[in-house]
């Protein structure tokens, strides 16, 4: 797996959040503290952010929007179509990287080699190399804590920035009300 930020995404309470944060590194060097890595699509109905290098980001964004303009807003049906055109692109498939996407109704990750995953619970996914400190952490605060999803996605983010080295605390979030 490559080493490249955290993504966080919850859904619950007829509310979705996604976070990141602000760290850009280049092997082992820090060289951006405030990237922004996460954005709304779609009119503002879908949330999405990304693991791997900025330009990839870009493209992948724009190739999702594209499709979601498709698909008029079905995220479901739009990320199925992104996995096929992402692992049939040559170029592409190759990247490493990944994509958090959701909307009130389904949370997806999704990579390059085909992978369209909803998480079991249907409310907590996590992507990049501080993934699994965040997802730890928000599964534990959710049972353990009374925290608003926004609040809840902080905190995690927080706590993921503590422990990996490729994950600083400059959180970005945006929600779905």
């Amino acid at each position: 797996m490559f080493k490249a930020t955290t993504i966080l995404a919850y859904k619950a309470k007829n509310k979705a959040v996604i976070g990141g944060d602000g760290q850009v590194t280049f092997g082992n060097t820090v060289l951006k503290n405030n990237a922004t890595k996460i954005r709304t699509l779609y009119n503002g109905k879908i949330l999405a952010g990304f693991a791997g290098s900025t330009a990839d980001a870009f493209k992948l964004f724009d190739m999702f929007e594209g499709i979601l303009s498709e698909k008029k807003g079905d995220l479901l049906k739009s990320v199925i179509e992104f996995a096929k055109q992402w692992r049939q692109d040559k170029y592409l498939r190759q990247l490493e990287a990944m994509m958090l996407v959701l909307n009130k109704e389904h949370i997806f990750i999704l990579s390059g080699t085909g992978d369209v995953v909803e998480p079991e619970d249907g409310e907590l996914a996590a992507i990049g190399s501080g993934g699994n400190f965040a997802l730890a952490a928000a599964r534990a605060l959710k049972k353990h804590s009374t925290l608003e999803p926004l609040e809840l996605v902080k905190e995690s983010l927080q706590i993921a920035g503590e422990m990996c080295i490729y994950t600083n605390t400059n959180i970005k979030t945006l929600e779905l009300e």
